[in-house]
């Protein structure tokens, strides 16, 4: 799958999922900036992607459904991440994606060498179907890739090398052990982020059990799910495709360049069109910026990256609408660390990363029932960052903490509901009362 085509698919899963199918294909077509046709033709992908991961997105006996209908319904019944299927084809085409496949199939057997593995392939029963056929030069290409990510590992010894299966770690653990593991990645995938490497970890430990690597009969596919998740914001995971790019920006000092949609751009995507008749305008801007840190909102399920711009100094960009991303030049040592110490500065205060002008945050809590433990006390010291309680009266106490701007802590104090009352800012006071006598009003008899 080319890059540009990732992109597209991502921002496409994204809208799909959070619109729950409320556009038809032209309106969904002009928000995302392609044409009727490529949605359609970006369905028929999203189905075969699917279909080939086995992930259950489409019901056997309706094969004629609606994807987006899949999407809204399938949300539900299933504990998996849904879209983590478009992950495993990544970067992968059609014809990757089935040579991998068979060339793992055949490593899993025994070790062999890169002109038995050619064998193998044009040897395949549909390889005159399929017109696989690779060269030797293509099946040395696909070996060093699995190598470095660890998939497969060379058999010491003389030319020709033999390549076999790198799973020494599951062949040697018990079923016990194996189980324990799974639950450990499976507790982990589902509660930190990032996610998806622990996602992929999980089902290869899955098929691992399944498949004869361990002792014992039966393995620990007859386990059952002793955990099921559900999240609020699912669709993040689409934003950890560019996460690791960028932490490798960040830790080879490397500038990138993007295509970024701000949150409040009528469209997310933009396609690369080589004909000139079919050009069209975008609301996208081209950025260059030197990544510096990236932050989870896990308030909003969202991922930042912060950077230093030429031209506007620190910015703030959210990832879902950075398209296109391609690494560039280096820059010295000094001068990112330079940068660093300035966007430090900057975020001193900040609840999560707002820059603005710093103010004093005044907050009463109330402890409601007045009995112990003091679960209001308790989670304002475990989420309250660095704030503190300066004053305790009969039933309350008083928090304070300076924080950049008040919108990002805001949704944090109306999480406490009418245990919570803030006294300072008065500003911040006044927008409190006015939120709250909205919610009231939504509750007036009819």
């Amino acid at each position: 799958m080319a890059r540009e085509s990732f992109d597209k698919e991502i921002q496409f899963l994204r809208m799909l999922v959070l619109t729950s199918g409320a556009y038809n294909r032209q309106q969904f077509a002009k928000r995302l900036g392609i044409s009727v046709h490529t949605f359609d033709k970006t369905i028929r992908k999203l189905k075969e992607i699917a279909s080939a991961s086995g992930n259950g997105n489409q019901s056997p006996e309706e094969p004629n459904k609606k994807f987006a209908g899949a999407l809204r319904l399938n949300y539900y019944d299933s504990a998996d991440p849904l879209l983590l299927f478009l992950f495993r084809a990544k970067s992968l085409k059609e014809s990757e994606s089935l040579r991998l496949a068979l060339l793992l199939a055949a490593l899993h057997e025994k070790p062999q060498t890169a002109l038995e593995l050619l064998g193998v392939c044009c040897n395949a029963p549909d390889a005159a179907d399929r017109a696989l056929f690779p060269d030797e030069k293509t099946i040395r290409s696909d070996l060093r890739y699995l190598e470095e990510v660890g998939v497969i590992k060379r058999v010491p010894g003389p030319r020709p090398y033999r390549y076999r299966m790198q799973d020494d770690l599951v062949r040697q653990l018990t079923d016990e052990e194996l189980r324990d593991l799974m639950n450990f990645v499976d507790v982990m995938a589902n509660t930190q982020v990032p996610s998806v490497q622990g996602y992929l970890l999980r089902d290869h430990l899955k098929r691992s059990s399944g498949s004869g690597c361990v002792s014992g009969v039966g393995g620990v596919s007859d386990a059952g799910e002793p955990f099921l998740y559900k999240y609020h914001y699912y669709s993040r995971i689409l934003d950890e495709a560019h996460l690791f790019m960028l932490l490798g920006a960040i830790q080879n000092r490397r500038k990138v360049s993007f295509l970024y949609f701000s949150p409040k751009s009528d469209t997310s995507y933009a396609s690369k069109n080589t004909n000139p008749l079919f050009e069209r305008e975008h609301e996208g801007r081209t950025e260059q910026a030197l990544p510096i840190k990236v932050v989870y909102d896990h308030q909003y399920g969202r991922w930042y990256m912060l950077a230093n711009n030429s031209r506007d100094g620190i910015r703030k960009y959210r990832l879902e609408g950075m398209t296109q991303i391609e690494e560039g030049e280096a820059v010295a040592k000094e001068l990112f660390e330079e940068k660093r110490s300035e966007l430090e500065a900057r975020i001193k205060h900040s609840w999560l990363i707002d820059t603005g002008r710093a103010v004093t945050v005044r907050v009463r809590f109330f402890h409601p029932g007045g009995s112990e433990p003091n679960f209001v006390r308790d989670r304002v010291l475990l989420q309250g960052q660095w704030g503190q309680i300066v004053e305790e009266e009969d039933g309350a106490f008083i928090y304070e903490i300076m924080v950049n701007g008040t919108m990002e802590i805001r949704p944090w104090l109306r999480s406490f509901g009418s245990s919570c009352e803030v006294l300072a800012p008065a500003m911040l006071r006044r927008e409190m009362i006015e939120e709250w006598k909205e919610l009231a009003s939504y509750y007036e008899s009819v």
